[in-house]
Order: C-alpha cells, then sequence, then structure tokens
C-alpha cells in the first residue's frame, strides 16, 4: 500500500468535527474502543480542551483533510506517576495502513520527549492486529492482559497493555512541562 506523508499539526477545537466523523464508526461498529455511543461533535470538542490544558492532541492533514488524530493522556493520578503518559491514535478507515498512524506517533512522541516524558503506554482491545503492529512499530512491548475486562457487542474482551520508553532515564527528573510551555513547536521531525 502506498504511504503519504500527512501534515501533522497541534489539534484545535474546531478539528472536533472531523475526529468526531474518524471516531464514531469505531465506537459503532468495533469492539476497539469501550464507549457504546459515539460522543457528539461538542463532547469531542469538550475532551480535545481538556487535553491540550496539559497534554499534546495532534491531527494529521491530507490535502486539507482529517484523516487521523493522536494524543497522549495521564496515566495514573499519583504524583510519581508524572513522566509517564497513555497514548492512543485513530486513523480514518480510508487513510489506514498509509503510514498515517506512524507519523502521527512520531512527532507525538517526539513532541512528549520535548515536554519531559519517559514513558508512554497504550491499551490495546484484542483481537486488533493493526493497532499492535503500530505500537511494537514504535518500540513499546507487550506487559500484560487484562483479561475479559470489557464487555461490548455481546462479547467479553481482553485488553492488552504496551509500554515504551520515550528517551533514557535521570536521576533528577524535571517536572514535565505543559504544550503550550513551548514557544515553538515544530513536528514532522
Amino acid at each position: 500500500m502506498k504511504q503519504i506523508n500527512p501534515a501533522i499539526r497541534l489539534a484545535t477545537l474546531a478539528d472536533a468535527p472531523a475526529i468526531q466523523a474518524i471516531y464514531a464508526p469505531v465506537v459503532r461498529d468495533t469492539i476497539i474502543s469501550f464507549e457504546f455511543e459515539p460522543p457528539p461533535a461538542a463532547e469531542m470538542e469538550q475532551r480535545i480542551a481538556k487535553i491540550m490544558a496539559r497534554f499534546p492532541w495532534l491531527v494529521a492533514e491530507q490535502n486539507g483533510e482529517v484523516v487521523g488524530y493522536a494524543y497522549a493522556g495521564q496515566h495514573r493520578e499519583r504524583a510519581a506517576y508524572q513522566w509517564s503518559v497513555d497514548v492512543s491514535a485513530y486513523v480514518h478507515e480510508q487513510w489506514r495502513g498509509k503510514g498515517v498512524g506512524r507519523a502521527l506517533y512520531d512527532s507525538l512522541f517526539a513532541l512528549l520527549r520535548r515536554l519531559g516524558y519517559y514513558n508512554v503506554y497504550a491499551g490495546i482491545t484484542l483481537p486488533n492486529p493493526a493497532s499492535v503492529a503500530l505500537h511494537e512499530a514504535m518500540g513499546l512491548k507487550p506487559v500484560g492482559i487484562y483479561r475479559q475486562v470489557g464487555y461490548k457487542m455481546s462479547e467479553w474482551h481482553d485488553v492488552g497493555w504496551w509500554q515504551g520508553s520515550l528517551q533514557p532515564r535521570c536521576d533528577q527528573p524535571q517536572a514535565p512541562r505543559s504544550v503550550d510551555s513551548l514557544s515553538e513547536i515544530t513536528l514532522n521531525w
């Protein structure tokens, strides 16, 4: 399949309808998301605002169309977890397998390093060979499986967890910064 080189940028609230259009069929038609009903665009706008207050949310564009998105979020609440994030990526079904997910994660992971994060985690509803392949291509390794943790579409489903390292550890890490603390953000490294 032909790979593309999408433009990657920070999401804005105006991207909510395009993001909702990518996410809705995942919720409605698959086990990948454990939500039962697709959230409306207004809810996606609120989610973007909440995430972007602290973490990056990126979109991929091809010919001016949003074709995918990826974001990081809080891994756990306790202070000692502050250097770790959970990551997710979703690609429009017509653009899957063309390098969009990889481009998003390349930019997201580079930005997370600049912000001072060290660890990335991803939960993947199983089976999902495409998502497993993407995360493993990014260097994440499987660390465990929550067996039959979610019930959707009349079945119990496992969620596998993958872990990756963004940068070497140091003895005295500085607290991670928020996206708005960077004076200049360059994507597509």
